[in-house]
């Protein structure tokens, strides 16, 4: 079992703060997904966390050793990104022969299936892609490699409808078939709501949500009525935003309800990942609070 740990990692671009103490555990043959906005730190913080980019402080470590200069741990990572690596004229068939050399292996019949699916005729030239298959090509290499980690940042980025939901099923597959830890950094969020197992929100550069997704859905109450009746019920509790629909209000909670009687004007359900994540967003937005709940 592998533990891939970020400690204390900082960054700034001149006097921009853009990654603050981040402290995360990423544990073996689990889904994550990394959710913030525009830049919210998380592209560097993958960058931190494959040595592609360098830290002010703090460290990264896989199984208590650091990943600096480090190439056998090194070696059990892979990072897809929008950032190209390959020069314009390598064939994809050779690109996949020198990554197959450099990772110690490639799962050429898994590489074969998805070719296929996708379409992607691999004897062009990387740089003839267009924006959807240079991301499909990468998202290939990922999968096919013997890595134990693998991040994905903008895994869609160029990706049509169809595309991206057969993405989502064989990446399913393929962690079916072979466990280990993806790390999927993204703003379409109900798009891997039903994927990841777990959560962590970056905002302004901080780690603002870091739980599994099933304890923070638990946590999450619509609480829907007549104004009068939902404000009193939600006095005291963490309401994090509102809705009003004529004189109907809805209150969304994130956390406890402290047991209270629910009356009968008011309705409560659950929320989904994608208007906790706003909501929390928007909370955090200009408060300069770290919060790992």
């Amino acid at each position: 079992m592998s533990v891939l740990e970020v400690n204390h990692i900082s960054k700034s671009f001149g006097s921009k703060h853009v990654l603050s103490d981040i402290n995360l555990t990423f544990e073996d043959n689990k889904i994550y997904g990394l959710l913030g906005r525009n830049g919210a730190g998380k592209s560097t913080l993958l960058s931190i966390m494959t040595n592609r980019n360098f830290a002010d402080n703090g460290e990264v470590k896989i199984d208590s050793e650091d990943v600096s200069d480090n190439d056998s741990k090194l070696g059990l990572m892979y990072l897809m990104s929008e950032v190209n690596l390959y020069a314009d004229g390598w064939k994809l068939t050779q690109i996949m022969k020198d990554s197959e050399s450099l990772y110690g292996g490639f799962d050429h019949q898994l590489a074969d299936h998805l070719i296929q699916e996708f379409g992607l005729d691999v004897n062009q030239k990387f740089g003839k892609l267009s924006t959807g298959y240079n991301s499909i090509f990468k998202l290939i290499l990922a999968l096919c490699l013997p890595v134990r980690f693998v991040l994905l940042d903008e895994p869609v980025l160029g990706l049509d409808a169809n595309h991206r939901e057969l993405f989502y099923s064989e990446l399913i597959q393929s962690y079916s078939d072979n466990p280990r830890t993806f790390i999927i950094s993204t703003h379409l969020i109900e798009e891997v709501a039903n994927i990841i197992s777990d959560v962590i929100v970056l905002d302004q550069g901080r780690v603002i949500l870091n739980q599994p997704v099933e304890d923070v859905l638990a946590k999450t109450h619509s609480v829907v009525g007549p104004q009068k009746d939902v404000e009193q019920y939600t006095k005291g509790l963490n309401v994090i935003g509102h809705d009003m629909m004529g004189t109907i209000r809805a209150n969304y909670v994130y956390g406890d309800l402290d047991d209270r009687i629910l009356p009968d004007t008011v309705q409560l359900s659950n929320f989904d990942l994608q208007k906790l994540f706003i909501f929390l967003t928007n909370q955090y937005e200009g408060s300069g609070k770290n919060e790992n709940k």
